[in-house]
């Protein structure tokens, strides 16, 4: 969808007409806590440095009037494609506002005009708009700094190793669950790069298979949406429901290595049982490690990150975590985005043609066999004799002499 350009409505706030995007907003400084409640017309106000691909597509999948940011959307670390899908969905993006704008009160009517924001009409912050241009210049000067993160990326993975070298080599640490793993497949999801495809291409493999299916945070509501029901739960719980939290899945709360849980207190309150996996890195490559360990025979991960980007996107310790963890579960670990992409090229619409065309003539033939089948053309082709004599009729054409 190409870009929109301003548009002109009646602000809420005065009555007047006035030019710009108005609507109430919504704000908060995590962008997947402000996707949950987010509106069509809303005005979304993040505080989100470097806009990743998976929360720039939570925010175009609610259509907000226009998308407001304290932080600049391309700080410049790496080329990272939030901006670019904002504006391919026609969402109008200001960055760089400043901390003031993150004072809106939640619902109160904000007027955008171009890189203005204003509150009651007053101006209250004005920031860069984001257009096809400024994201390009971006990118490329991004693109150019991309050799000092893979240094820093380097270093930090050196440091992540020095940390957990006794879980990555020898399992220490890992805690004992009641799921049975060993030997079994197990689906891994989280709700990140196309997880919804890879869901419903891989509905055939699960129903074969039956893997274990494993939820990192909102990967367990993901999984639930699809109409099945997680085994097991892993994460710091800041962005899975109650309703999954409650749904009988085995929950396995990532902490801190200092044993700080921020997620412990809601599932103590909701009072589930529970297992504490204290572990440095990201919640998807702890579910990883711990599947290995427990005996997994093969890991089909569900949007978890694969590509340099995506790898960027997690930042500097979280690119550390994942590409070790890839490291250590080795041949056991399959991407489920690369199956359904080979899955939706197999077969194209003209060879599902041919294969439809294929059977009827086999379906055809099959009648020319048959008594039913013999009566059934004989009769079609004096039904065919009927119009073609009717046509001639019509057109003044005698009809065929009968041979001798």
């Amino acid at each position: 969808m190409a870009p929109v350009s301003p548009l002109f409505r009646r602000d809420r706030a005065t009555g007047d007409d006035a030019p710009g995007v108005t609507g109430p907003a919504r704000v908060d400084a995590r962008t997947k806590n402000l996707t949950k409640r987010l509106t069509v017309g809303d005005v979304a106000i993040i505080d989100h440095a470097d806009l990743d691909r998976v929360s720039a597509e939570a925010l175009a999948r609610c259509q907000p009037a226009a998308v407001l940011n304290a932080a600049r959307s391309t700080t410049g670390r790496y080329p990272n494609l939030g901006p670019q899908i904002l504006l391919d969905a026609g969402i109008p993006l200001v960055d760089d506002l400043g901390p003031s704008v993150m004072a809106v009160r939640e619902g109160q009517p904000v007027r955008v005009d171009g890189g203005a924001v204003h509150v009651g009409g007053q101006l209250l912050a004005e920031g860069s708009v984001q257009d096809a241009a400024t994201i390009e210049a971006n990118t490329a000067e991004a693109r150019a700094g991309l050799g000092d993160q893979m240094e820093a990326f380097a270093t930090n993975t050196m440091e992540y190793l020095r940390q957990e070298r006794d879980l990555l080599l020898d399992g220490v640490g890992v805690p004992e669950v009641r799921t049975e793993i060993d030997g079994r497949h197990v689906l891994i999801v989280v709700r990140g790069y196309h997880y919804q495809e890879d869901l419903a291409m891989l509905r055939s493999y699960i129903r074969e298979y039956r893997p274990l299916l494993v939820g990192v945070d909102g990967g367990a509501d993901a999984i639930m949406e699809a109409g099945l029901q997680p085994d097991m739960i892993v994460g710091d719980m800041d962005s899975v429901s109650d309703r999954a939290l409650s749904s009988g899945a085995e929950i396995v709360v990532h902490a801190y290595r200092d044993r700080r849980a921020p997620g412990l207190q809601r599932v103590e309150e909701l009072g589930v049982e529970h297992v504490v996996f204290p572990a440095t890195g990201t919640s998807e490559d702890v579910a990883m490690l711990l599947c290995d360990d427990k005996g997994a025979e093969l890991i089909v991960a569900v949007g978890t990150h694969d590509t340099l980007v995506e790898f960027l996107d997690k930042g500097r310790s979280g690119m550390a975590s994942t590409f070790l963890t890839r490291l250590r579960v080795g041949g056991k670990l399959i991407d489920a985005k690369g199956v359904s992409r080979l899955y939706r090229t197999r077969i194209s619409g003209w060879q599902l043609f041919l294969l439809a065309l294929a059977g009827v003539f086999a379906l055809v033939v099959a009648l020319a066999f048959t008594t039913f089948g013999q009566t059934l053309f004989g009769l079609s082709g004096a039904w065919w004799d009927d119009v073609v004599n009717a046509v001639r009729s019509l057109l003044g054409i005698a009809p065929d002499a009968p041979t001798t």
